[in-house]
């Protein structure tokens, strides 16, 4: 993996991405990561779902309407 290094960091951005981490539980690198991350998913249009949605657009399967057969079902006494 690659890695970055990050010179002239303003203190209150190093300060708000350690209170950032803290609250998600992440270590500071964590949090820059995810970030960084989120924000190349955002701009290149990543992901799976986008993928899918790209291929198929509204035709994912959310309209296909279904019965639950009722074959074999038998009444349950709970006596």
């Amino acid at each position: 993996m690659a890695s970055i290094t990050v010179r002239n960091l303003p203190d209150e951005v190093h300060r708000g991405l350690k209170q950032l981490a803290a609250q998600n539980n992440r270590s500071t690198e964590a949090e820059v990561r995810n970030i960084l991350s989120t924000v190349v998913r955002q701009q290149t249009g990543g992901g799976l779902g986008a993928t899918l949605h790209k291929l198929w657009g509204n035709n994912l399967g959310g309209d296909l309407e279904t019965q639950r057969s009722t074959d074999g079902l038998r009444e349950v006494n709970f006596e």
